[in-house]
């Protein structure tokens, strides 16, 4: 998978349509509840399979971490190592921009997946737009 941080308004929307896709359609989440304000003030990613947009995420700042947001890979392309790459990617601009903490918000189903890369749980269970969620931080050398 070939990774790009969204530098076009055409890219932006390909991520908004991967990101559409995973967590709307398939998960049901309210649209106003996957795009929100934060939009504007995240760095975009966008990954593709030759010239298929196949995942999305976004990374903000806050406090003294980077967030890792609204991480995503179509159904068909699971289990090929492309969430691992993205979530690479991310810890990379986080470093770069001189951050040494990752947090998220794990759905609960993706506890292991998290673990896996140096994640750890520092939440109780709570819910995200309908869906059971930790919080998770990890880090970064």
């Amino acid at each position: 998978m070939r990774i790009k941080v969204v530098e076009t308004n055409d890219q932006r929307q390909q991520a908004f349509n991967v990101r559409t896709a995973v967590f709307v359609d398939e998960q049901n989440v309210p649209p106003e509840e996957e795009l929100d304000s934060f939009d504007e003030q995240a760095i975009h990613l966008i990954g593709y399979d030759d010239d298929l947009p196949i995942a999305a995420s976004r990374v903000r700042f806050v406090d003294s971490y980077g967030k890792l947001e609204r991480i995503c890979v179509l159904k068909d392309q699971r289990g090929k190592s492309n969430g691992a790459q993205m979530i690479e990617s991310m810890e990379s601009i986080i470093k770069n921009e001189g951050y040494a903490k990752a947090k998220l918000n794990a759905q609960t189903h993706a506890i292991d997946f998290y673990q896996r890369l140096g994640y750890k749980v520092i939440s109780d269970e709570f819910m995200d737009a309908g869906i059971p969620h930790v919080a998770m931080i990890k880090e970064l050398s």
